[in-house]
């Protein structure tokens, strides 16, 4: 008997101590996840380097405040997590500086690495960059001011996150950010562009001197799921192009294009998006390629809102990818266009193929001039439930297409546009079915009977609206 006590109290004894160095094990690991992340101050870029050579999943490494002139690039290549990403920041936001030749150079394999907070005002020459291999990389809360011929930020690699930067002060040839790929077909993929402030970039005088150009001519068939979004663009004029688009299947979104800039064009690729964008004294947009949507958005006292391409070959017979593809098959719906002097437009071309099947419906086109000019074939267009106002005349749209009617639309002291009123005959006057259009310009939900325009009539909060300063950039908070 006392045997098996004896026996019972080692047997306690060992699942005591086991459990003990079990909590013991626990408490290490735990320590050690803890010590293994850190917070690496440094005062030089040659300890930047070094910090940033050794880091490891979790760890902030804080350059102090001043100027640093770099003699090369700072390359990034290691790798975060998800949940602990690795994060290379100045003291204070716009405290630190970077000149002279290069910025960061975010390479393979690097992964969840965030740049945050630095002034980049070194040469163009050598851009700051996320390569081909590298994945969710993140630039934040920076100022972009390069010297010289060259683009600002370029993006080649998947998952990348550009936000609450500022893009400002250029005249010289090159983008302000470039999304691309390693060479030949392949493009970024899930780029994921918001809340940054483009401003004064002076025409160049040159080609590729874009805001924004996403993709290259020869992998826009490619589809690259990008999403542009609460960026806000003033005085961005590089060149015609303010948004050159060369890829397929992304999404524009929620931007405020405002005065002095040129048009988002979508240059070439096919099934992109663009909605709830507002278009204030600007060059409008652009349409070439197949399969575009053009819903929920808002064009007041543009040179050009609409500009539907007039086609130059047909890249879907083997046509050149660098060709002005003619638009087939596109929609363009529930827009609304106020007093631009030109609304819905198609330039001519010597031979042009023009646009087919395009769909033109459910759009408010009030004051400006003509309603629709076109100077190129549009076969098999399609024109229905639009609402004409006071422009210099029907132009292009056939007596069917449309109704002559005063949409009632209202700006009050507080609002920057024109929303509808109360016995409006735009609301529930949409025609057709387009199942896409889930959302108005205010982002406020579409009855299952939408109103012809960007505006649906509601006692919704309004969730967009235009984009001020204080909505984008290093210093500001999301709504």
């Amino acid at each position: 008997m006392k045997r098996a006590v004896n026996t019972c109290k080692e047997a306690c004894w060992v699942y005591t101590r086991t459990f003990r160095l079990f909590l013991c094990c626990c408490c290490c690991l735990l320590a050690f996840g803890t010590l293994s992340a850190a917070t690496i101050k440094v005062s030089s870029l040659a300890a930047l380097q070094k910090a940033v050579d050794k880091a490891k999943a979790g760890d902030n490494i804080v350059l102090a405040d001043g100027t640093y002139a770099t003699t090369a690039p700072i390359i990034i290549t290691r790798q975060g997590t998800a949940a602990k990403p690795i994060t290379v920041a100045a003291a204070t936001v716009g405290g630190v500086t970077i000149t002279g030749k290069s910025g960061f150079s975010v390479d393979s394999p690097a992964r969840y690495v965030t740049v945050k907070g630095f002034v980049f005002k070194h040469a163009a020459d050598s851009t700051t960059r996320i390569q081909y291999g590298a994945s969710h990389c993140r630039f934040t809360r920076n100022v972009f001011e390069l010297t010289g011929v060259g683009s600002y930020l370029i993006v080649a690699g998947d998952h990348a996150e550009i936000d609450f930067n500022t893009f400002q002060n250029k005249s010289t040839e090159g983008r302000m950010i470039l999304v691309e790929g390693p060479g030949g077909e392949p493009m970024a993929q899930h780029t994921w562009i918001h809340h940054n402030y483009f401003t004064n970039f002076q025409n160049s005088g040159r080609n590729n001197s874009s805001a924004i150009q996403f993709g290259r001519s020869w992998s826009s068939l490619t589809p690259a799921y990008g999403i542009v979004e609460y960026n806000l663009f003033v005085d961005c004029r590089g060149e015609n192009e303010n948004i050159s688009h060369k890829a397929s299947n992304c999404v524009y979104r929620y931007n405020t294009f405002g005065p002095g800039s040129t048009e988002l064009s979508l240059r070439h690729g096919n099934h992109t998006k663009v909605y709830g964008n507002f278009f204030f004294n600007t060059e409008g947009i652009r349409i070439f390629g197949d399969d575009h949507r053009i819903y929920s958005n808002y064009f007041e006292g543009n040179s050009r809102a609409i500009h539907l391409g007039n086609g130059g070959a047909e890249v879907a017979d083997g046509a050149d990818l660098k060709s002005h593809d003619r638009p087939d098959r596109c929609e363009i719906v529930y827009n609304t266009l106020v007093n631009n002097k030109q609304n819905f437009f198609m330039a001519g071309r010597k031979d042009g193929l023009g646009a087919t099947h395009t769909t033109i419906a459910n759009n408010i086109i009030q004051g400006g001039g003509q309603a629709a000019e076109f100077n190129g074939p549009a076969a098999n267009t399609t024109w229905k439930g639009n609402i004409i106002w006071n422009t210099a005349g029907t132009g292009a749209i056939p007596a069917g297409g449309y109704k002559a009617a005063n949409p009632q639309l209202f700006k009050n002291a507080s609002s920057a546009i024109f929303h509808l009123q109360a016995g409006s005959p735009a609301i529930d006057a949409g025609e057709g079915t387009f199942p896409y259009v889930q959302l108005d310009m205010d982002g406020q939900k579409r009855s299952n009977k939408p109103d012809v325009g960007a505006d649906e009539f509601s006692s919704a909060r309004m969730l967009n609206m235009p984009l001020t300063v204080a909505d984008v950039g290093p210093a500001a908070n999301p709504r």
